[in-house]
């Protein structure tokens, strides 16, 4: 039976690295090993499972039934030996996650050591990246991400809300004035995100309304990296329009003042994305259950930015005027 279960383990890892040799490095086996452990499941079922070509190998439509099978079942297994093994309130075994560079510096690394004295029998296997990756195929438990989430086949699971807000060194807003309404941003110096359209970076919320609406707000500088935008901002060469999470320590020792925070835009989210509800491991739900215990609705970044509770703000937006006609700017 135990090496039937080898077996599972093996073919689970190969399906999801497709390459014979990267499965052996994941499961620290010798390539030779990978293989025959393959033909002999093959062997056993009278069925081929993959097939091979001299880049990569591809599951057919019986190796694709399987793979789902063979995963519920150590899923399954995993869970009960966390339970069982050494008694209900254990968890165990490594816990792979998949999470956002930035988020993690700041946020995570710096509670994982709580995470681990109340999990001490938890190997924590972190991999920072803002790629979006494939949960199932990388090999990873759980992946952390910030988005508004779509359609997938994924469980998703929110974690807590990740709001923007509007920035400026103190020096900054001496010079050119605090901004009382977003229109008053027309004559400001604008630090933008290259990845998002100007249109909705520089997005806000009117209350009043219940309205999103877009101001035309003059960029000095363009740059893809929400740090970097930060250290500019710390330098007082502009304005950004920042999540909070990335500048409420700086909002916290006054190197940052927030602006506008009656305007804030709906948020996005933090979501943990793993396989399967119904086979979760212990140690993917003691590590959700311990984030959202620890951010929740209303998390550390946003209290320290200055911004309300997002559920006791609740704003809700009936219509969009993205397309709202754009002030002239002032240079």
């Amino acid at each position: 039976m135990q090496d039937r279960f080898e077996d599972l383990r093996t073919f689970i890892t190969i399906a999801q690295t497709r390459r014979l040799g990267a499965a052996a490095d994941r499961l620290g086996i010798v390539r030779s090993a990978v293989s025959r452990r393959l033909q002999e499941l093959e062997g056993r079922l009278g069925v081929l499972l993959v097939t091979r070509n001299t880049r990569s190998l591809s599951l057919t439509n019986a190796g694709e039934e399987f793979y789902r099978r063979a995963l519920a079942i150590l899923e399954e297994l995993e869970d009960a030996e966390a339970t069982i093994a050494k008694g209900s309130a254990e968890v165990s075994g490594k816990l792979r996650v998949s999470a956002p560079v930035t988020w993690s510096v700041m946020h995570l690394a710096p509670v994982l050591a709580e995470f681990s004295q109340r999990y001490p029998a938890v190997q924590i296997e972190l991999e920072l990246n803002d790629r979006i990756v494939d949960v199932v195929e990388e090999g990873f438990d759980v992946a952390l991400r910030i988005s508004r989430l779509k359609d997938s086949a994924l469980v998703a699971r929110q974690i807590a809300p990740i709001r923007h807000v509007v920035c400026g060194a103190p020096s900054y807003f001496r010079r050119y004035g605090v901004p009382k309404r977003p229109e008053d941003l027309l004559s400001h110096r604008g630090l933008t995100y290259s990845h998002v359209e100007d249109r909705l970076y520089w997005q806000f919320f009117e209350p009043s309304k219940q309205e999103l609406f877009s101001v035309d707000v003059s960029s000095v500088a363009r740059v893809n990296n929400g740090d970097a935008l930060r250290e500019l901002a710390l330098a007082g060469m502009g304005v950004a329009f920042l999540p909070t999470f990335v500048v409420c320590h700086a909002v916290d020792a006054g190197q940052l003042r927030s602006v506008l925070t009656d305007f804030v835009r709906p948020p996005l989210h933090l979501y943990a994305l793993y396989p399967s509800r119904r086979h979760l491991s212990a140690k993917v739900r003691a590590f959700v259950d311990f984030l959202v215990e620890k951010y929740g609705d209303y998390p550390i970044w946003d209290r320290v930015a200055g911004l309300p509770s997002a559920s006791a703000k609740g704003p809700s937006v009936k219509s969009s005027r993205t397309g709202r006609p754009k002030s002239p700017r002032k240079r």
